[in-house]
């Protein structure tokens, strides 16, 4: 393993640092032999006014951020500068609360990526796009037409197959069929299975995902970027840590080809 990718840190969402906290965290992966790729900042993970109402059959993840539409702005502005701090070209953003009605919505959450991308492009950075259940933008079907509709060289993907699932879809190797290669940034990878239609997240090789095929679509594909554990498994026992071991070692695994 040689990257990392940025979400909590110190018990703190990553965009709710300081500034001396950022140069500790800097210092902290530098010393463990890693280089940061991404911000895995929380942009557009909030309710959007004005729009139907959030569609509550999803639980909302929120990784101690508790930003609003209001905060965007201010928020935006200060996971640039995280990045640039830190090395990293991804910053990673959704596409607002998921609401009963997606298509209602849709143009607005293109406009607001538009922005983004055009904003991020001033700095040298990509907008890093995951689609995410809970998220207006959660299958690979739903992420192929934001990104036809808007064909922003800084506007790419974090591709999470497992989320694609949550939301209902084949994720591989349907979803992923439709997307370009070329715009895929960064790739989460955990695995799950479905329970009285809730995720039950386990090792990395035991869930509805075939990651090996998937890895290999991706190399077939040319895909050169990074892919990183999402340690959503809480592990046997409850040890977090001990499961982040296994399903690091079936990455690593499941990668050698």
């Amino acid at each position: 393993m040689e990257t990392a990718e940025l979400r909590v840190v110190f018990g703190k969402n990553i965009l709710d640092l300081s500034d001396d906290e950022v140069s500790r965290a800097a210092e902290i992966v530098a010393e463990a032999g890693l280089r940061v790729v991404s911000i895995a900042s929380p942009l557009l993970k909030c309710v959007l006014p004005d729009a139907p109402e959030v569609d509550a059959r999803f639980q909302q993840d929120i990784f101690a951020s508790r930003h609003t539409f209001e905060d965007q702005p201010r928020l935006t502005e200060r996971a640039f500068d995280i990045a640039d701090r830190l090395g990293a070209k991804v910053v990673r953003v959704f596409s607002y609360w998921r609401v009963v009605k997606p298509e209602a919505v849709f143009e607005r959450v293109v406009d607001a990526l538009g922005e983004l991308a055009a904003k991020a492009g001033k700095r040298g950075l990509i907008i890093g796009l995951e689609n995410e259940h809970a998220c207006n933008i959660a299958t690979g079907m739903e992420t192929a037409r934001a990104l036809s509709a808007l064909d922003h060289p800084n506007l790419q993907i974090v591709w999470d197959p497992a989320n694609a699932f949550v939301s209902g879809e084949e994720a591989f190797p349907t979803g992923y069929s439709l997307l370009s290669p070329r715009r895929i940034a960064h790739v989460h990878a955990k695995n799950c299975r479905m329970q009285n239609h809730h995720p039950v997240w386990g090792p990395l090789d035991d869930g509805a995902i075939d990651w090996r095929a998937q890895i290999a679509a991706l190399a077939r594909d040319g895909y050169q970027g990074c892919i990183h554990l999402e340690t959503h498994w809480p592990g046997p026992n409850g040890d977090k840590h001990l499961a982040s071991m296994i399903c690091g070692k079936s990455l690593v695994e499941l990668a050698t080809v």
